[in-house]
């Protein structure tokens, strides 16, 4: 990566970064926050946002500890509320507008899995459908342009911005039409930003089946017994992904920067 400008680096550091990270509190989020901040070097913001803050402030007292000198942010915020969104926006602007140069890293994660114990034809509920869409799509959507607008386009620095993304963005799963519909919605709405901002490094990365509490509820509420069974044996046969595993890979990824701006990337295509 491209160190900021006027950024002392040191071998295995990226130099200033100001890392914004959704759904840090658990699971891949949190695996990614601990990789991630030993590379960031002196001066380097690191920005969690996730619902639960106690695990939040956990999280961020222990980074805070590594030697390192990063100034971590915490934001508690529901991002599938008005309200939570609107205090995540607010607190995105005052950090990134006085944020040193460098590099923008903005990784989406937050995510839900929606209600599986029901069919396509169950989801009649637009207050349900309207929820599950504005915490998985349109949080997703509104933090992404804040954040790229109150960073800018500033000389020697750069911006990158990751979806977190499954192979359920392009391989439709029973039960499951609001998950699928919430990654393949994303995976689309990162490639248009990808096209219409070629300076911004776009990134779609699939994590694989994460040993998560996600997992755990896919293998016991999902509602088709075959769907259900298929969670299972992933889990009984040692086939899931341990979060630090799928995460180092996400960040060489990073490292590397050589992807396809909006390119969708598997963990198993590495």
């Amino acid at each position: 990566m491209e160190p900021g400008a006027g950024a002392q680096t040191v071998p295995g550091r990226w130099g200033t970064v100001v890392c914004v990270l959704t759904g840090a509190s658990r699971g891949f989020g949190r695996s990614l926050a601990r990789l991630l901040a030993p590379r960031f070097g002196e001066g380097s913001v690191l920005m969690l946002l996730a619902r639960s803050a106690a695990p939040l402030a956990e999280l961020a007292a222990e980074l805070r500890d590594g030697g390192t000198g990063l100034r971590v942010e915490c934001v508690a915020a529901d991002l599938g509320c008005q309200q939570g969104l609107r205090t995540a926006v607010a607190a995105l602007r005052e950090v990134l507008r006085a944020a040193p140069p460098g590099r923008l890293l903005l990784v989406n994660n937050a995510g839900s899995l929606g209600d599986i114990s029901k069919s396509f034809l169950d989801l009649t509920d637009p207050d349900e459908i309207n929820s599950y869409f504005a915490f998985n799509v349109t949080s997703a959507l509104c933090l992404t342009s804040t954040a790229l607008q109150a960073f800018g386009k500033r000389p020697g620095s750069s911006r990158t911005v990751v979806n977190i993304s499954s192979l359920c963005a392009i391989k439709p799963f029973k039960n499951w039409a609001l998950y699928c519909s919430g990654k393949a919605s994303r995976d689309m709405m990162f490639q248009v930003l990808a096209l219409e901002e070629p300076d911004v490094r776009v990134l779609n990365y699939a994590p694989g089946p994460l040993d998560t509490d996600m997992q755990l509820l896919a293998r016991t509420k999902t509602r088709d017994p075959e769907m259900r069974q298929y969670f299972q044996s992933l889990q009984e046969s040692g086939h899931l992904i341990d979060c630090t595993v799928s995460a180092q890979k996400l960040v060489n990824l990073l490292a590397e920067d050589t992807f396809s701006s909006g390119a969708h990337v598997d963990f198993y295509d590495i």
